[in-house]
């Protein structure tokens, strides 16, 4: 009796000190989840801006506003993942506590379990007349009993306890394998978001190095890059009309069958796929697939996650100089086993490599403006695999042409 007691009281002890530090560590957490919030409200309060900064006139002072906006925000940006990896951290130490804690409280039960055993062997082992006889009396027999069935009962309750504790411990340990993989996964995130902020406080410098600070000259690089872009439109106009591709429509999925999934987690769609007014309107920049917009744009702050739309294989990664003033600038082609391939353009990073193998959600690069573009936003396309072709461009050097002819290019909306 003496042991259970010393027992029970150190079991308690060491509860309560686990209990302790588990509400410090749930209290840190708490205080890291106040901090993730009010950054993100930031966060939001810039992509306002940015927002509506992108739909006034293009300067050079709203072009450098545009730019130190971005910058702020990706700074909150680090400063949130920062946060979230502390947090996981934490997590973890407090999934490590309770794995600990489990893991005593199932080895302390075997030992109790152990010698409940004993007891019983003992007691059975011993003939009911031995039993009998080795007793003062009849009312001490009974209470023996009465000990046995006691402690029978105990032991059962402590196995259904240890089980019940084994799958348990084994959750935790699962939970803590996910947040291990999550805080690698911050980790990476963190090291891009810094390169992202230094690509962003270049781009300011060489556009006010380019323009010498001034109106005129921004006008100048903007009509420059304009005619750039006709040059490049024009360019992709012959290719596409060259090329001559029959295309099986068994060999891709049916519209509506839902085979990928959105590449950002926040959709706000800025222009649709086709003939649209926007594209209409501006024949210069659209003049290339005969006047229509081969993919759908989804705008999105510098910075912003880029995920894969499915699973599949990374058939191109192409990084431009970032303030080239044509092309997809920096971009991401996957090529997915049902028959198509996505496009992931006017990035500010990409985060996979050629031959890499993607599963679907998986981020695979950060969104920007690079390339032509008229403000941060994502271009997203599907082609038909068999139909993809990539040459590089003689309008504008250095930059790689994703094009196909007509035909091979899908509504993305029809597969989302």
């Amino acid at each position: 009796m003496i042991y259970f007691r010393i027992f029970f009281i150190f079991f308690i002890f060491t509860s309560t000190v686990h209990a302790q530090t588990a509400d410090e560590l749930r209290g840190k957490i708490g205080e890291r989840s106040q901090a993730i919030q009010q950054l993100e409200k930031e966060i939001a309060q810039y992509q306002k801006d940015i927002a509506a900064l992108g739909k006034e006139k293009d300067t050079l002072s709203n072009a450098i506003k545009s730019l130190d906006l971005s910058k702020k925000k990706l700074e909150a940006d680090i400063k949130v993942t920062e946060n979230k990896i502390a947090s996981r951290n934490l997590e973890i130490k407090e999934l490590s506590l309770q794995i600990g804690d489990k893991s005593e409280r199932i080895d302390d039960g075997k030992v109790v379990i152990s010698q409940s055993l004993y007891k019983i062997a003992q007691f059975n082992s011993a003939s009911v007349i031995e039993a009998m006889l080795g007793k003062d009396s009849f009312s001490d027999l009974w209470a023996s009993a009465d000990e046995l069935a006691t402690l029978q009962g105990g032991m059962q309750n402590k196995i259904k306890e240890l089980e019940s504790l084994k799958v348990s411990l084994e959750d935790n340990k699962r939970k803590t394998e996910k947040k291990k993989t999550e805080l690698i996964e911050l980790t990476n995130d963190l090291r891009n978001q810094k390169k992202i902020i230094e690509g962003t406080t270049m781009e300011k410098n060489s556009i006010l190095k380019q323009t010498k600070n001034t109106e005129a000259n921004y006008n100048k690089l903007l009509a420059d890059r304009k005619a750039q872009r006709i040059a490049f439109e024009k360019e992709i106009s012959e290719l596409e009309k060259a090329l001559k591709i029959v295309i099986d429509p068994s060999s891709i999925p049916i519209a509506g069958s839902g085979v990928l999934r959105w590449p950002l987690d926040n959709v706000r769609i800025t222009q649709y796929f086709g003939n649209t007014a926007f594209a209409t309107q501006n024949p210069q920049v659209y003049k290339g697939t005969s006047g229509e917009h081969n993919g759908i744009d989804l705008g999105a702050a510098i910075g912003t996650q880029v995920r894969a739309a499915a699973s599949g294989v990374v058939t191109n990664v192409i990084t431009t100089n970032i303030i080239q003033g044509c092309g997809y600038g920096k971009w991401i082609m996957i090529k997915h086993p049902t028959g198509i391939s996505t496009l992931y353009a006017h990035l500010s990073l990409p985060s996979v490599s050629v031959g890499d193998v993607v599963a679907t959600g998986q981020t695979i690069g950060y969104s920007g403006n690079t390339g032509y573009a008229t403000g941060p936003h994502l271009h997203f396309g599907v082609y038909v695999t068999q139909a993809f072709q990539t040459k590089a461009s003689v309008s504008c050097p250095g930059v790689i042409i994703p094009y196909a002819p007509l035909n091979g290019y899908l509504n993305p909306l029809s597969y989302l």
